[in-house]
């Protein structure tokens, strides 16, 4: 019931978001004047460098000045999207030097239990906000603002010592996977892979990864067998990938994408569809959700503190403007061209309800850039 409901409660957001074309090709009109923003440093870790537009920008909301700004962000949940959030912060720290940025991490549903409750001004998260979790803001008067900032694969992994398995098909991870799975050896999968004991490795339940894969590969919100290493943090899941011989887990791709060497990412197929093919997990396949397990990664802003916090503010408007060579420092996907220039836009022109489906229609409908 909770998956239904979840799945109605999006389309209801994106049909508003999409009734809003008129209102959202105005910014069309502002995208001329935006100056390109920030540019980050790559793999180096040099500092940012900035236009002179946002060092000297004007008052926000009649209060302060970016170069100003003091006050502290509280940030809490997605281990997937940590990295992301932590290099954003860093370098809006080193610029803004009164501002005291802490993000920590105890899953996307960790997270959003603070964030529902207010003690939180941004959430992690690597799926979009449960029904039941927006019910509760909703008592709490909690509102908030969804922005995606990049896109991520959920990766298979194996030690890098086994050679019998290079493709793995989304209707066998359901049969490892599934609550009442009675699979414990490689050879119950495929007669012909090893008669040998499959260590299992996956994200905690209180992981959007871990609510992402249950739903869309298993088959059902939450629903897993229990008998695996269960962790918030990718990094345990790596180490003993990493260890065992027979082992196999699922996480984000960066965390593959960062210890690469130390283990194997397995290709998947989609056997649902028709002449599907294996497909590996890199840039381009999970950009353009060819990879089957892409999905995008999102921000939760809180509305209330937006609107009084002058350094949350320019915190949301340096992430966004920053997005796509923040991704890609942290060896992350980045949105598709030109998402950040015209969400940026949307944010600065008060624009921030369905700001994920009115970027879509105005990318859909302000031809080439």
């Amino acid at each position: 019931m909770m998956v239904s409901g979840s799945r109605n409660y999006r389309r209801t957001k994106l049909g508003a978001a999409l009734n809003a074309l008129s209102v959202a090709l105005l910014v069309v009109g502002l995208l001329a004047g935006l100056a390109t923003g920030f540019v980050m440093g790559g793999m180096g870790g040099e500092r940012v460098v900035t236009v002179e537009r946002t060092v000297t920008a004007t008052t926000v909301g009649g209060e302060q000045t970016p170069a100003q700004l003091k006050g502290k962000i509280v940030i809490d949940g997605s281990s997937t999207v940590y990295p992301l959030t932590e290099a954003a912060a860093e370098e809006f720290m080193k610029l803004h030097p009164g501002v005291q940025i802490s993000v920590s991490i105890s899953g996307t549903g960790g997270g959003f239990k603070r964030f529902v409750i207010g003690e939180t001004d941004i959430n992690d998260a690597s799926r979009p906000i449960l029904k039941s979790e927006a019910e509760t803001a909703a008592k709490n008067g909690i509102e908030w603002i969804e922005i995606p900032v990049a896109i991520d694969g959920i990766t298979i992994a194996v030690n890098p010592s086994n050679n019998w398995v290079d493709c793995i098909t989304i209707s066998e991870l359901r049969r490892i996977w599934s609550p009442n799975s009675t699979i414990t050896r490689w050879n119950q999968i495929r007669p012909d892979w090893p008669d040998a004991p499959i260590k299992l490795y996956g994200m905690g339940p209180d992981s959007g990864t871990f609510d992402y894969f249950t739903e869309h590969v298993v088959g059902k919100l939450k629903a897993i067998r229990t008998d695996y290493v269960a962790s918030a943090d990718p990094n345990v899941q790596v180490a003993g990938i990493e260890a065992e011989k027979y082992a196999l887990g699922f996480f984000g791709y960066a965390y593959y994408y960062a210890a690469k060497d130390k283990i194997k990412a397995l290709k998947v197929r989609d056997d649902a569809l028709q002449n599907s093919s294996c497909v590996e997990p890199n840039d381009q396949t999970v950009s353009s959700f060819v990879y089957p397990l892409s999905r995008p990664l999102f921000i939760y802003v809180n509305k209330k503190a937006w609107s009084e916090k002058p350094e949350l503010r320019e915190f949301v408007l340096f992430y966004v403007e920053n997005g796509e060579q923040i991704a890609k420092k942290v060896g992350y996907t980045p949105m598709p061209m030109d998402y950040y220039r015209i969400a940026a836009a949307l944010l600065r022109a008060g624009m921030t309800d369905g700001l994920y489906g009115l970027t879509r229609v105005v990318l859909s409908n302000a031809g080439p850039h």
